[in-house]
């Protein structure tokens, strides 16, 4: 085919549904999103009865669609070899213990030494994510946030990933040490989120926000703080920050919602175990990440006190 990359994979389809637009069409018998699938339809990668249609064209039931992807291109982000804490890997899949104080995708200001970069050079078997050379980071951790982290590996995973997160069956369990102890030691916190209109910089519980909800429960009590496991149901912007600082309890170390702390020298909030359904075999698997070397000092002088 003319003009088409060497090393491309062609798909053949046939439509099943009778007047259903391509761009559904082929979103929904492949891997990849409708965004991306419109993308290849205006480069003319998408040909139906081996002729170009808009994104929009109604098919007849029984029509030949050929869908083509070109390789992935090379990403902006450099590869570098940053040594990671991997707590498992395989074809589809990279769960990560990440360290505090690494950025995870490259923005200004942070354009080296973030978690992506690392991957990049750790990985050799990306296939490319929405056509880039990529690893896909299904789910943010603040940069001085430690703990599991999930990367998929090729599209597959990072859309069935993505779906599992939209539709909420990912579980994601947290460990924050925070002032006082909250009251009632089990329960749930649920209120809206939206950027601070007075301090761009931070989140604030807002009526209109965004629908937002955290479990917590104390698990220890130390002298004027408590260790709080949280799980949260929504996945906002600094959500367990800002909901355990709008409930009193603020976050030991969080400059932003708490104040700093003599014990540690950032939010001691950790990302412990994140539970969900393997994206290739749809068994149930659960990680865990070892808590962070600072944050185990600071229990150990809590518990001994």
């Amino acid at each position: 085919m003319t003009g088409v990359p060497q090393h491309s994979q062609t798909t053949d389809l046939i439509a099943d549904t009778q007047d259903e637009r391509l761009d559904v069409f082929v979103a929904r018998l492949t891997a990849m999103t409708r965004s991306r699938v419109q993308k290849l339809i205006d480069e003319g990668m998408v040909l139906v009865e081996g002729e170009k249609q808009r994104a929009s064209h109604r098919l007849d039931v029984g029509q030949a669609v050929a869908v083509t992807v070109p390789p992935a291109s090379a990403s902006e982000a450099q590869p570098e070899p940053i040594a990671l804490d991997i707590i498992y890997e395989d074809a589809d899949l990279v769960v990560i213990n990440k360290p505090p104080g690494m950025t995870v995708h490259p923005s200004p200001g942070h354009i080296t030494s973030t978690l992506v970069n690392a991957v990049l050079a750790h990985c050799t078997d990306l296939s490319g994510i929405g056509g880039v050379m990529r690893p896909g980071i299904v789910h943010r951790l603040d940069r001085d946030t430690s703990g599991v982290i999930l990367v998929a590996k090729n599209d597959d995973a990072h859309n069935a990933l993505a779906k599992q997160l939209r539709e909420r069956t990912v579980e994601k369990t947290y460990i924050a040490l925070v002032e006082g102890t909250p009251k009632p030691p089990e329960g749930v916190i649920d209120a809206p989120i939206m950027r601070d209109p007075r301090n761009r910089q931070r989140m604030a519980v807002i009526e209109g926000g965004r629908e937002s909800t955290t479990a917590y429960k104390v698990v220890e009590r130390y002298r004027g703080l408590s260790l709080v496991e949280a799980r949260p149901k929504t996945g906002r912007t600094h959500q367990i920050r800002v909901h355990l600082a709008a409930i009193g309890h603020p976050i030991i170390g969080d400059k932003i919602y708490g104040k700093s702390s003599k014990l540690v020298d950032r939010q001691f909030l950790h990302a412990n175990r994140i539970t969900f359904a393997h994206p290739r075999t749809g068994d149930r698997v659960e990680f865990e990440a070892a808590l962070a070397a600072d944050l185990q000092r600071a229990l150990k002088e809590l518990r001994s006190a």
